[in-house]
């Protein structure tokens, strides 16, 4: 039952959908009605509001730390398997990807993700993010870079957490679902039609 309880609490939590309530507060139109249509920093920006896109990534990274720092506190009082923290963040993401508070429409995963690592593991955390951060540099493209730094964390889990391979499975369908979430991104980088940001948009 603790178990249960836990990936219950954690999905409540990762349906959270910042880029709705952001929105919602500041005035803006709902981003899921413009742009992309997901709910994320990206399309946030697309507002032309940066301190709401902000806040949108920061809410949407810390709500995925704070589930998994919650799922790991409770584990040992609530009797949890390392295989219901595992269920539990993975949930987490799945409330992301499909909210139950806004119509299972959500967003890419991709801050939720980071927070959810960076609450497993620092240093698994603190890698996938200088991934990210180094192919963005390179290429300015925010997909691509999501893209690279998913197919990298379930190495950089295999490292960080080879003891756990529960978790470092769940790492990988996590990666597995990033991946999919933008299936048309990668449609649009194959054919070269994904955008980027320029660098007088830093």
């Amino acid at each position: 039952m603790g178990t249960i309880a836990l990936v219950i609490l954690c999905y409540l939590i990762g349906s959270l959908s910042f880029a709705v309530m952001v929105s919602r507060a500041c005035g803006l139109p709902d981003p899921r009605t413009y742009g992309s249509g997901n709910p994320g920093a990206t399309n946030v920006m697309r507002s032309g509001k940066k301190a709401a896109a902000a806040l949108t990534l920061l809410g949407d990274g810390a709500k995925g730390w704070a589930a998994v720092f919650l799922a790991q506190f409770l584990a040992p009082q609530w009797g949890v398997p390392e295989m219901g923290i595992a269920l539990a963040a993975l949930a987490a993401f799945l409330g992301h990807l499909f909210p139950v508070f806004f119509g299972f429409k959500g967003g890419k995963g991709v801050a939720t993700a980071a927070g959810i690592l960076l609450a497993l593991n620092l240093w698994l955390g603190l890698a996938v993010l200088a991934t990210w951060i180094t192919v963005f540099m390179l290429s300015r493209i925010s997909s691509l870079s999501a893209l690279i730094a998913a197919l990298s964390a379930p190495l950089y889990a295999a490292f960080f957490l080879g003891n756990r391979k529960l978790t470092v499975g769940m790492v990988l369908v996590l990666a597995l679902l990033l991946i999919w979430r933008h299936r048309s991104n990668i449609r649009n980088l194959l054919q070269g039609k994904e955008g980027g940001f320029k660098k007088a948009e830093e």
